[in-house]
């Protein structure tokens, strides 16, 4: 199996292509969504009361891809659970709609019987991103006050499995 592409090709906030056709049957892109790794958007308990909201707000506008939104949410959600059972409330706020695409060139011998170059360029899908500008919440954590530290602990170990800095926001 390929290796993943670094994100640096995908990471800009441009407009994605949208295919335009005289032929209105034809105004709609090809290849569906691609399968996406994030398991679930909500753990712990989403019923509980709970007086304390943190925040994790993002301080750029990227794309974000959707195996790093579910490593956060593994990291942190395996801290919460440990230390706190099922009192917090763990929601990711964000959903991956943003479809990435590559057209795989080959290069080297025998390069020509592989692809076919700029013929069929629009590419295969390969994964989603959610598209998020500044200031944005991606992730919050409801848990009582004597809890704050811990919450602020498990955003901060799911913000350095993103590609950009964040800031935790403490609301009461």
């Amino acid at each position: 199996m390929a290796r993943i592409r670094k994100f640096a090709a995908y990471h800009s906030l441009e407009r994605p292509y949208t295919r335009v056709s005289k032929f209105t049957k034809k105004n709609f892109v090809r290849g569906g969504f691609p399968q996406m790794k994030i398991v679930r958007f909500e753990m712990g308990n989403p019923k509980g009361e709970f007086d304390t909201t943190v925040r994790l707000n993002s301080k750029r506008s990227m794309n974000i891809r959707h195996n790093a939104f579910e490593s956060a949410r593994m990291t942190s959600n395996g801290l919460l659970e440990r230390n706190l059972g099922k009192e917090y409330h763990l929601k990711i706020k964000v959903y991956p709609f943003h479809v990435l695409r590559e057209n795989p060139l080959a290069a080297g011998a025998g390069a020509d019987r592989m692809s076919t170059g700029m013929k069929k360029s629009f590419g295969k899908s390969i994964g989603s991103a959610a598209r998020v500008k500044e200031g944005q919440t991606i992730m919050e954590v409801r848990v009582n006050k004597e809890n704050i530290i811990l919450a602020k602990e498990a955003l901060k170990r799911a913000s350095k499995k993103f590609p950009c800095s964040f800031k935790i926001v403490v609301a009461e």
